[in-house]
């Protein structure tokens, strides 16, 4: 009978110490909910462009529907009311169109044909000085010819993108317009599927979202529309030539953040420079007047509170919306990190380590209280009235919150 000697033990000196293997087995359930992860992140980013008409529906819903409840208000149906909302705003931007397209394209056309000897006057304008003799060189020395065989394709893409940018802008409308005659059964659809604890959360958060929504595309049209206004009054007044084409672009570019008024300024005082120097001077100097009044007054007290955010969040949310989806990601930036921070007030989290204070406790106690008469007035009721319901205690809420008013008895 043979015996094996002893395995040397780790510790003696000389001998190698014994190594222990590690085993990673993945379930199949893991893989498999890691294959629909990856295919629903491909997906989603293949729907971006549903995703983005959805949301522009969305903000059109936002900004349309206190229109549509000040009528109802008003003892006029909803379904004439929204009838009567949606014509108007097609009707309103038809006769936009009417009335400055072809002045627009007069313009334009003008300026096309101008177009050599207002850059001869340019550039022997550059020309008079050292530091810009440079540019007057280089505006003497563009040929069209070369820069159109070179940008074709870029033209072709850009006429595409247009193409497609119409195209999703009337879908979006439609679909606006769907949203508002079902708006009743797909909010009861939604809270149907969110479990009755939550209903008073998902309230506020879809009132505050209408509000941010709507301030935000109420504000973007007023402040554009003041724009155009101010710099067509001013170069009329200057006397400057195609007021209105400059006008038209300058209220389109006013949309962008930070660029918009870069955007607005140069070709204007550029088409003023022409004239005379005293004028370009008076533009340039009106305008970033006005940029300053606009930032300063206009946009808050248009905006109001529908928009709560630092300036820096702003400029992180303009530079990472503008770095994702280009001009589309900028429009879309600001509302939808308001609404990120909205959301994150309304489900009061907090930080780790972090202790309520007294406005917090104060609001979950106003919490618990809607939640119990909600509970109470709900009681059987189906998913569409339990949401109507629930909008209008929130809504009270909100009235009260606002004005400091008392809270309405429940009914």
């Amino acid at each position: 009978m043979s015996t094996k000697p002893p395995l040397p033990a780790a510790s003696e000196p000389g001998h190698p110490v014994a190594r222990s293997t590690v085993r990673i087995e993945i379930a199949p359930a893991t893989m498999l909910f890691a294959l629909f992860l990856a295919g629903a992140v491909w997906m989603l980013g293949q729907l971006i462009p549903v995703l983005l008409v959805l949301i522009c529906a969305l903000m059109v819903v936002g900004t349309v529907n206190p229109l549509v409840q000040a009528l109802e208000r008003r003892g006029i149906g909803r379904g004439k009311g929204i009838a009567m909302v949606f014509v108007t705003l097609l009707l309103l931007v038809a006769a936009v169109l009417l009335l400055t397209v072809p002045a627009l394209i007069s313009q334009v056309t003008d300026v096309i044909e101008h177009e050599s000897v207002l850059r001869e006057q340019l550039a022997a304008y550059f020309a008079n000085y050292r530091f810009t003799a440079p540019l007057a060189d280089g505006l003497r020395n563009i040929h069209y010819t070369e820069l159109l065989k070179e940008s074709r394709n870029e033209l072709l893409s850009a006429s595409k993108h247009l193409i497609e940018i119409v195209a999703y802008g009337a879908a979006a409308f439609f679909l606006a317009l769907y949203i508002m005659i079902d708006g009743d059964r797909l909010r009861g659809a939604l809270f149907a599927v969110v479990p009755r604890a939550y209903h008073i959360q998902l309230s506020r958060i879809l009132l505050n979202l209408q509000t941010i929504v709507g301030g935000y595309l109420r504000g973007q049209a007023l402040t554009c529309l003041f724009m155009g206004l101010f710099i067509f009054i001013l170069l009329t007044a200057c006397s400057v030539p195609n007021a209105l084409a400059f006008a038209a672009f300058g209220a389109i570019a006013d949309v962008l953040p930070f660029l918009g008024i870069v955007l607005t300024m140069v070709p204007a005082v550029l088409a003023a420079l022409v004239k005379s120097q005293t004028t370009a001077i008076v533009v340039f100097a009106m305008l970033l007047a006005y940029e300053e009044f606009e930032s300063r007054a206009l946009i808050p007290m248009v905006y109001g509170r529908a928009l709560r955010l630092p300036s820096s969040v702003v400029f992180f949310a303009l530079l990472v919306g503008g770095t994702l989806y280009g001009i589309m990601g900028a429009l879309l930036a600001l509302p939808m990190a308001a609404t990120i921070f909205m959301v994150i007030d309304e489900l009061r989290v907090s930080l780790p380590g972090e202790s309520p204070d007294l406005e917090t406790v104060e609001k979950l106690q106003k919490d618990a209280h809607a939640e119990a008469e909600y509970e109470r007035r709900t009681e059987g009721l189906p998913a569409e009235q339990a949401a109507a319901i629930a909008l209008s205690i929130s809504d009270d809420r909100k009235k009260e919150e606002e004005t400091g008013s008392p809270e309405p008895v429940p009914r």
